[in-house]
């Protein structure tokens, strides 16, 4: 699982090798200059918000080396961690920093209580597990498991919202929430095309001259298809409701024939071939 998001350290305008000391400072003079409260910048808001997502990871010794080193391992193994670029922040509280930075800007009376940021990350799916729906667990920073539902039918780039799974608030601000982008494996045998399916054929020469039935792989099993007669490779044959679900009904699968020939033919195939080559005239590499 990966996230996606700005790059916390030009965010903060400081250098990849730059030292805590310098994050704290560069935090510090930007949380000053773009609080909301402070700016009359209409984007100041915003523009916080990122300071403060970028500061909560890059002060985290542990949680600015995984977004150093991104994937390092898989949902169910670890914790997201975000790419070069990314912003995957999970905060467990520390916000003394902070607080003493808004002491120091509004006088001290009073807490300072922002909800926290939100975040994104990818979630990598099989295409069987996004056909059939079903639960996956993520283990959080400090080794919290958390079970993610996997909606039946789930398409590529689609989101999962889990509430309050987010970055953490400022004082005792509320958390933010998690945002996964589900994004789709690839197979082995399928290439999805948004509720459709594609997959290879094979096919004996015989059977694309002659024609055939034979059984095709389906993602749920398998399914009988005709290959009509004189098929050459690169035919589609279509297969309805063989597709992935969605909410208007599945997609379907599309197969693409492939004659495949004897690696090595026996005595009497190749006899038999040697005879069709000189009996037949036809050219494949003629006009029409």
């Amino acid at each position: 699982m990966r996230s996606a998001g700005p790059d916390h350290y030009a965010v903060l305008g400081i250098d990849r090798d730059a030292d805590q000391d310098a994050v704290r400072r560069a935090y510090r003079r930007l949380a000053r200059r773009h609080h909301p409260d402070v700016s009359a910048d209409p984007d100041a808001e915003e523009r916080f918000k990122e300071v403060n997502e970028a500061y909560q990871v890059l002060s985290d010794p542990e949680r600015r080396a995984a977004y150093d080193h991104p994937g390092a391992g898989r949902a169910a193994e670890a914790p997201p961690g975000p790419p070069p670029g990314g912003g995957a922040v999970w905060t467990d509280g520390g916000d003394d920093d902070l607080q003493d930075l808004f002491a120091e800007m509004f006088g001290g009376g009073q807490r300072y209580r922002a909800r926290g940021p939100d975040v994104e990350a990818d979630l990598e799916v099989g295409l069987e597990e996004a056909a059939r729906g079903g639960e996956r667990e993520i283990r959080l920073p400090g080794g919290r498991a958390l079970r993610v539902r996997v909606p039946q039918g789930a398409s590529d780039g689609q989101r999962i919202r889990l509430a309050g799974q987010g970055g953490s608030g400022i004082g005792d601000g509320p958390p933010g929430d998690l945002y996964l982008r589900l994004r789709l494996l690839p197979h082995p045998r399928f290439r999805a095309e948004g509720r459709d399916l594609e997959a290879d054929l094979p096919v004996s020469p015989w059977e694309a001259v002659l024609g055939a039935g034979v059984e095709a792989p389906t993602l749920t099993g398998t399914a009988r298809v005709r290959v009509p007669a004189g098929s050459s490779s690169g035919r589609r044959l279509r297969l309805r409701g063989q597709g992935l679900p969605g909410p208007d009904g599945p997609g379907d699968l599309y197969l693409t024939v492939s004659i495949r020939v004897p690696r090595e033919p026996t005595a009497r195939e190749r006899e038999l071939f040697e005879a069709l080559a000189a009996e037949s005239s036809f050219d494949p590499r003629g006009a029409g």
